[in-house]
């Protein structure tokens, strides 16, 4: 493959709701809350934040880190579960506003929490086949999820966004290959017509989850004759604290590989921002020759896995960039009663 990452960036709502803020109205204890799912709070759109305005923020630090001219960018694609319009691309809204309009190809994905991925996969397709030279590939969500359900405590907002171009001088991390696993198993939905997400409760695991994570990644492996040794970090769809922290072990990867990326503590699970958001974390620290092991996951469900490794242009205008730790330190807490009327809960 010659297709690389060229520069990337995330965004995260400032906002934050704790788990004792929400357990507090609905009567739960904090504590097993803390301990069984590993999130101490999450993140939360403001008034005026949606899935458009989160992409628009990630899709405009990519562009600056890539230091490209943005006409170059030949699609963007935004994979969310949460677009703000339900006929009304978001994908159109992006484009404008980083000025890459009219000479571009624009679509919304949808596959749950791994439609951020698929837009990659897509990219890498153009870019490959030279159809495009640039291609945008987002993944962003706001916080999905019906009052006193147990996704409101791990439900967040936040978004990444990854620039595919050829892997040339300037390149920030090199795409060796990508590897997907994908089945009809419905674990997690939404109706048209519903408000809010249902899950299958313990169904959502074995058969969903830790399946398809496990068997991407380890199609993956086989494909490029690798084991988890060859790698310096790897980072996993983060429903919660726990899952990626068990497959990783199951595949046979450290602790300390995947907990620099792990960030749903501290801003829960931002679906379709969540592995784009925890491999922009690996990229802020890595350095030229570490090689990355990313792995989403989508409820209906999928998993894509890739095998990176970083270049010398990972160094190029680090400095003058917002790293993800930044966004997760910047922070304001807010009551429950400010989230209801930020995310429309009150019908």
């Amino acid at each position: 493959m010659d297709s690389a990452i060229i520069g990337y960036g995330v965004y995260i709502p400032r906002y934050r709701l704790k788990v004792e803020e929400i357990s507090k109205v609905w009567n739960t204890d904090p504590r097993q809350i803390k301990r069984g799912l590993m999130v101490e709070e999450k993140s939360v759109p403001g008034l005026d934040e949606d899935t458009a305005t989160i992409s628009i923020e990630a899709a405009r630090n990519a562009v600056k880190r890539a230091k490209i001219d943005p006409q170059k960018i030949g699609a963007v694609y935004v994979g969310s579960e949460s677009h703000p319009y339900a006929v009304k691309p978001t994908a159109t809204i992006v484009a404008e506003a980083i000025q890459a309009t009219p000479n571009l190809t624009a679509a919304d994905f949808e596959f749950a929490c791994k439609a951020g991925t698929a837009a990659i996969q897509t990219c890498m397709g153009l870019v490959e086949s030279g159809m495009v030279e640039y291609g945008m590939a987002i993944g962003a969500d706001t916080a999905q999820s019906a009052p006193g359900d147990a996704l409101e405590y791990t439900a967040g907002a936040g978004g990444g966004a990854f620039i595919i171009g050829k892997n040339r001088d300037g390149a920030h991390a090199k795409i060796d290959g990508t590897y997907s696993h994908t089945t009809d198993t419905p674990d997690f939905w939404r109706r048209t017509t519903e408000a809010y997400p249902e899950h299958g409760g313990r169904f959502t695991g074995k058969p969903a989850y830790f399946k398809h994570t496990i068997s991407a990644a380890g199609g993956l492996l086989r494909q490029l004759q690798l084991t988890p040794q060859d790698f310096d970090y790897a980072v996993f769809h983060q429903p919660n604290g726990k899952y990626p922290l068990r497959v990783g072990k199951r595949l046979g990867f450290s602790k300390d590989m995947i907990t620099p990326g792990l960030l749903t503590p501290k801003i829960g699970n931002t679906y379709s921002g969540s592995t784009m958001i925890g491999l922009s974390a690996i990229l802020d620290i890595a350095e030229p020759g570490d090689r990355i092991l990313a792995v989403s996951y989508g409820s209906g469900a999928g998993s894509d896995a890739f095998c990176l490794t970083v270049q010398d242009g990972i160094r190029n205008n680090a400095d003058a960039m917002l790293k993800v730790q930044d966004y997760v330190e910047e922070k304001e807490y807010i009551p429950y009663g400010v989230y209801t009327k930020s995310k429309e809960l009150l019908k």
